[in-house]
């Protein structure tokens, strides 16, 4: 079922782009990140501009999030005022992340900074990830009567000033340290499309000490609201998002979070963290592979 996409200005196979969805989808609901890290680099391998692949994923993204909140609220498990910090610095995030964008679009070298910012975001991430996870694995097989460490936000998080209560994350801690978590989200979702997720909940648990049974929740809560600014400054700027793409990427996304969410429930968590590191690293590894080698046709597309 070839489909064309107006804006990358070629044609795709439908069914393939909601399979990518549904994929992402899938991993939203069970890891409480956006999918779009994923989506991202897949569309460039499928031969998407990397341009069009990251303005339209962050559309996508929120279709899955959207999807995956409403699974998560109705246990009770997101924390709205910690969301609503979390949003506010993602949408100043995504103001500076604009800017970032069109001036590299300008010099004619976003293209080589959205691949790069992957490999190097995907190749960190998954070797954490990988390393955390696997520790899991071997100490749930080994002796299990080892104490779980005590949750408590880092030492840079308690230097900061004007303290706030988070009563549903269990937390006393001041604002400003979710609002430049929010940020930093907001400006890695402009330029490379993704919600942001898989470095929002680790650093939600670890960073912020959040309780672990509202973190998921509440990411996919400030996953929704900031896509929707970067997809609206994508719009309003670049005019980079192909809504045929990002609509063949929601069909499939906004299922595979429900299914996702179910499987979470089930499935044990060290283990599916240790797959998604897999896969993480995978993609990393190709990218950095296509990163070095020479295309077979030497052109860039460039949306106006």
């Amino acid at each position: 079922m070839d489909v064309y996409l107006p804006i990358a200005n070629l044609a795709v196979n439908g069914l393939v782009i909601v399979l990518l969805g549904a994929t992402t989808g899938v991993l939203s609901g069970i890891f409480g990140v956006g999918g779009g890290f994923l989506t991202t680099p897949l569309m460039i391998f499928y031969g998407i501009p990397p341009t069009v692949a990251a303005a339209s994923a962050a559309t996508q993204v929120t279709g899955a999030s959207v999807s995956g909140v409403f699974a998560y609220a109705r246990r009770n498990a997101v924390d709205y005022q910690m969301g609503a910090v979390l949003v506010a610095g993602g949408i100043l995030g995504t103001l500076i992340g604009t800017g970032l964008f069109n001036l590299l679009q300008s010099l004619g070298q976003i293209d080589t900074a959205i691949n790069l910012l992957y490999v190097v975001m995907l190749g960190t991430i998954g070797s954490l990830m990988g390393r955390e996870s696997l520790q899991a694995v071997l100490n749930k097989q080994g002796a299990g009567t080892r104490r779980a460490a005590k949750r408590r936000h880092h030492p840079l998080v308690s230097s900061l000033p004007m303290r706030w209560r988070f009563y549903r994350s269990g937390l006393y801690i001041s604002p400003f340290a979710p609002l430049i978590l929010g940020i930093v989200i907001g400006i890695l979702t402009t330029l490379m499309g993704v919600g942001g997720g898989f470095i929002l909940v680790p650093a939600m648990l670890y960073l912020l000490g959040m309780s672990a049974g509202v973190v998921v929740g509440t990411s996919l809560f400030q996953i929704l609201f900031t896509t929707i600014a970067a997809t609206m400054m994508h719009a309003l700027t670049t005019h980079a998002v192909d809504i045929v793409l990002a609509g063949l990427l929601l069909l499939g996304s906004v299922t595979g979070a429900q299914v996702g969410a179910k499987i979470a429930v089930t499935a044990k968590p060290e283990l599916l963290r240790l797959i998604l590191s897999a896969i993480v690293l995978a993609v990393a590894i190709a990218m950095a592979f296509q990163l070095g080698v020479r295309p077979r046709e030497v052109f860039s597309v460039v949306a106006s």
